[in-house]
This record gives C-alpha cells, sequence and structure tokens, in this order.
C-alpha cells in the first residue's frame, strides 16, 4: 500500500471507526493519544511548543500549554470524524457567537462578506454553524494527496453546507470564482494566518515577523466585500467565537496586518485553542546557504 493509499485509509477508519464509538468513550480515546503524543515530543508537538513560547503570557507553564494544545488539537479531530453525526440543533444551540450582529449586518448589506480565520478551535463546526444559521458560504479547499483523501473532504464539507472550491485544479482561478460569489452578496470562509509562500504578506505578529495569505484582503478590496475577522475557541460544553470589528479598506499589506493584529487577541486570550504545528514566522525558517 502506497503512503497516499495508507493516509486515505487512515481518514476512512477514522470517520467510520470513531462514529461507532460512544462519545465519552472516543473523547477519552482521543485525549489519551493527544498525551501520548505530547510525551513522545516529536517533531510536531516541538514545533507547538515553539509557536506558543511566543503567543504564552509571561509566567505561563510551556509544558502544560502545550499539553492542553494537543489536547485541543485531539478534539479538533474527534468532532471532524464525529460531526456529520451530530444534531444541527445542537450544533447551532452550543455555539456562542460575541458580536454576531457585526456577521448579520454584514450579510444583509447584502455586498460580500469575507470571514478570515486563524487555526482555531474547530472551524469545521463554524461553518456548519454558519450554514445552518442562515449564511451559506464558500470556502476554499487545498488539493491533497491522494485524489481520494481530497474528495473525502470535499464530500464532508459540501455534507455541511459549505461550497468548496479547489485551490488548484479548479476550471476556474479560485480568485475569479470567489470574487464572483462575494459580488452576489455571498460569503466566504478562509484560513489566512500562515502563508510561507512568495506570495505572502509580511506581518508583525507576536513581535516578529510572520507571512500571511493576501487573498482575504485583495478579495474584499476588489469587490468592495467586509472584511471581518473571527477567532474561535472550544468550550466546556460547546464553541465559542468572537466576531472582529471589520478591517478598513486601505491597502492589502495594511488589511493583511489588521487581520493579524485581531487574530493575535483571539490566540492570546485562548492560546491552547490555536492548532498550529507548522512554521510561521521568516525567523524560524532553515537557513539558505
Amino acid at each position: 500500500m502506497t503512503a497516499g493509499r495508507l493516509t486515505d485509509f487512515a481518514y476512512a477508519t477514522g470517520w467510520r471507526g470513531v462514529r461507532l464509538l460512544p462519545e465519552p468513550v472516543a473523547a477519552t480515546a482521543f485525549r489519551l493519544g493527544a498525551d501520548v503524543a505530547w510525551r513522545r515530543d516529536g517533531r510536531g508537538v516541538r514545533r507547538l511548543r515553539a509557536n506558543l513560547s511566543r503567543v504564552a503570557p509571561a509566567g505561563a507553564d510551556l509544558d502544560r500549554l502545550t499539553r492542553a494544545a494537543m489536547r485541543s488539537y485531539a478534539r479538533y479531530w474527534l468532532e471532524v470524524f464525529r460531526l456529520a453525526d451530530l444534531d444541527i440543533e445542537r450544533i447551532v444551540r452550543r455555539m456562542r457567537v460575541a458580536d454576531e450582529h457585526l456577521l448579520r449586518a454584514s450579510h444583509a448589506r447584502g455586498a460580500g462578506t469575507v470571514l478570515a480565520l486563524p487555526h482555531m478551535g474547530n472551524w469545521e463546526q463554524a461553518g456548519a454553524w454558519l450554514a445552518a444559521s442562515g449564511i451559506p458560504f464558500t470556502t476554499v479547499a487545498e488539493r491533497l494527496r491522494p485524489e481520494s483523501l481530497f474528495e473525502r473532504f470535499v464530500a464532508f464539507r459540501t455534507a455541511l453546507g459549505m461550497e468548496v472550491i479547489p485551490l488548484t485544479g479548479g476550471e476556474s482561478p479560485p480568485f475569479d470564482l470567489l470574487a464572483q460569489r462575494l459580488r452576489a452578496g455571498g460569503a466566504l470562509c478562509l484560513l489566512a494566518d500562515r502563508d510561507l509562500s512568495r506570495s505572502g504578506v509580511p506581518v508583525e505578529f507576536f513581535g516578529a515577523t510572520a507571512t500571511m495569505p493576501a487573498g482575504p484582503a485583495a478579495l474584499a478590496l476588489a469587490t468592495g466585500a467586509t472584511l471581518l475577522p473571527v477567532t474561535l475557541w472550544f468550550d466546556r460544553d460547546g464553541w465559542s467565537a468572537r466576531i472582529h470589528p471589520a478591517v478598513a479598506p486601505t491597502d492589502v499589506p495594511t488589511m493583511t496586518q489588521g487581520l493579524a493584529d485581531a487574530f493575535a487577541a483571539g490566540i492570546t486570550a485562548h492560546p491552547a485553542d490555536w492548532h498550529m504545528l507548522q512554521r510561521v514566522w521568516r525567523d524560524d525558517l532553515p537557513a539558505v546557504s
């Protein structure tokens, strides 16, 4: 079995097997798995700890915070595997949204809304809540390998009420399609806290230079849509989000910095729910000889 097929098999097994377990049993198993990964201290855990060291409050117990973040990340995956079986009423009822009126006002304006999010909490659940609460939206998915895994994720998100556009390999460039949705008054949800490609926009993020995608700001400027930063976190019995004030339409670098500032505020308040196991800051990149 190739590595790609093995990965797809693992995800398929998760989607089928985890849904058969009673919820308390599955939650205990995932929490224990997170603790095992934390103790083994593999590359992803070490990167998570290094990232958290930049965002943690002064005097924080970094090991304890890293363990909590791994448990939060495990909860994200547990919920992804079980989300299709959750009652929509439960998803809506247990979602608490601070300053939701900013989102509703933008949607009612009818000129398009770009929701930009960091990798916090459960963004899949937040998407299901958004669609179920009357705001259908479009998102972008990175084309995974193997293709069957990508199709599995597209089917999962489509079933939750999302329209999914592939980042590459689609019939039209994703920017054009996303702009069309905004001009028709639609909403977009875009993960926007990391972009180490050449097109990434430099921002100051927790006192050092990181790069974030230009897309959310560029789409808002091109279409006149409202750009709203959103941060997410877990509650014991549900989920929470904050809709931050709209980023003023100026230029792409300034607006992207505005997103970074809002993300930083959300991450500072809930650092354990920021699931970033990859490099973010430029000075963490390997030196080029």
